[in-house]
């Protein structure tokens, strides 16, 4: 089994606020997968792919 990240560490990975890490996610900007009612995460080869399409528009 791969190891999920929560949104929190995605925040701190990205330093940004969990709040925009949250937005992301929602927006599908990060992918994002829905574990039971409440709860997200990130894969983190999903992460990486935002990472490198930021990188790739700068």
């Amino acid at each position: 089994m791969e190891t999920l990240l929560t949104i929190p560490q995605t925040a701190k990975i990205l330093n940004v606020p969990v709040n925009y890490a949250y937005e992301l996610a929602r927006r599908g900007e990060i992918k994002s997968v829905k574990v039971g009612p409440k709860y997200v995460r990130v894969r983190p080869e999903d992460l990486q792919a935002y990472v490198n399409a930021g990188k790739n528009n700068s």
